[in-house]
């Protein structure tokens, strides 16, 4: 079989994506993780790219060694002139709406992987999946975390019955938006994919927080339960601290913590009942699959989501699985803004937490420079 064509929306610029050091609040040029990616796998061609900003797309394209004949600024002519067979979109995710049904509607594309958080609004999270579900094209979210050497161990313990039946998850982080996409998805995958049933949550905005185009709390806290009977917690921003791990997850039968501590460590622990104290459980070398050192997994990611693709079959970063997560956040921000619970599914169209700022409910002040 040849080899898909795989063409990248969203360059970025070079400093950002080449230097780590160079994240901010305000993005970073994550195509230049994603690109080398498809470099190593047998079964794809990186073939064009496209960008807004002509120097940013040239850099790239001199990196990746992308014919100039093969360089836009206009993903629409990009589309119509190359027909690529898979889209990458590494945009901020204010944008991914409307690109990913651009590429799904006249691209003529077989699969959109795009980055994450997933869309700014629940109705453009919805509206990507429905396009794309409709026209046949997989759609997937680069949720790269679940590839992660100490997470795979964590959901083998779980599935290993090491805690016994599965009962609560927490989880700490700095926003329900930014970092959230991944800490929910991944509870989603140690729930067994299970599907969320409602959530009641508050939240503090006192200090304007961007990032990839939308606004973030401060501070957070949420509780949800799955159909499972699964709860979830979530304590974010300024409380995080109080979970002091990425996810601690309590069973029947003892307790596991993914990075306890705080941070992306690789340590997995286990307390269980019938024992005097933590074991430490050996959770691989590469941490949680930051941009430091994610690259392995940053590979398994778009690994899986191509493999998906020439097997015809789910794949684990399907619009599905991010739906679930995404939905548990946009509820979080509603059940903020009706100050009660909300139960799914999820009716609104908007950002709950963007409305309140628009309407002056939550009026963040500028950060100190």
């Amino acid at each position: 079989m040849a080899p898909f064509r795989v063409a990248m929306i969203g360059t970025g610029a070079p400093d950002r994506g080449r230097d780590p050091s160079q994240v901010t609040q305000s993005g970073f040029s994550v195509a230049y993780r994603h690109a080398p990616c498809y470099r190593e796998l047998a079964d794809t061609e990186l073939v064009a790219c496209a960008d807004i900003d002509p120097d940013h797309a040239a850099a790239f394209a001199e990196m990746f060694e992308i014919g100039p004949a093969n360089v836009y600024t206009d993903h629409r002519i990009m589309l119509a002139e190359v027909r690529p067979d898979v889209v990458d979109i590494c945009t901020p995710a204010s944008t991914h709406a409307d690109l990913v049904v651009d590429c799904a509607l006249d691209g003529g594309v077989a699969a959109i992987h795009c980055e994450k958080p997933m869309a700014t609004t629940w109705g453009d999270c919805r509206r990507m999946d429905d396009v794309c579900r409709r026209r046949g094209v997989q759609l997937t979210f680069n949720h790269q975390r679940r590839f992660a050497t100490p997470v795979l161990t964590v959901k083998r313990l779980l599935d290993d019955g090491t805690i016994g039946a599965l009962e609560r998850m927490e989880i700490g982080a700095s926003a329900l938006f930014s970092y959230g996409t991944h800490s929910i998805d991944l509870c989603g995958l140690f729930a067994d994919e299970a599907i969320p049933e409602w959530v009641i949550a508050q939240i503090d905005y006192r200090t304007e927080n961007i990032y990839s185009g939308a606004h973030n709390e401060n501070q957070a806290f949420a509780q949800w339960q799955y159909d499972t009977g699964v709860y979830g917690m979530a304590a974010m921003g300024m409380g995080a601290g109080m979970v002091d791990a990425h996810h601690r997850l309590i069973g029947t039968e003892g307790i596991i913590e993914l990075a306890p501590g705080g941070g992306a460590n690789a340590l997995v622990r286990v307390n269980r009942d019938d024992t005097a104290g933590w074991e430490a459980i050996d959770g691989g070398d590469g941490g949680m699959g930051g941009l430091s050192n994610g690259y392995p997994y940053m590979i398994r990611s778009i690994e899986e989501a191509i493999t998906a693709l020439a097997e015809d079959r789910p794949s684990q970063l399907s619009a599905k699985h991010a739906l679930n997560a995404s939905e548990l956040i946009f509820g979080a921000y509603e059940s903020a803004r009706r100050r009660a619970r909300v139960d799914f599914p999820l009716t609104i169209e908007d950002n709950p937490l963007e409305a309140m700022v628009a309407a002056g409910e939550l009026n963040p002040l500028p950060p100190e420079a």
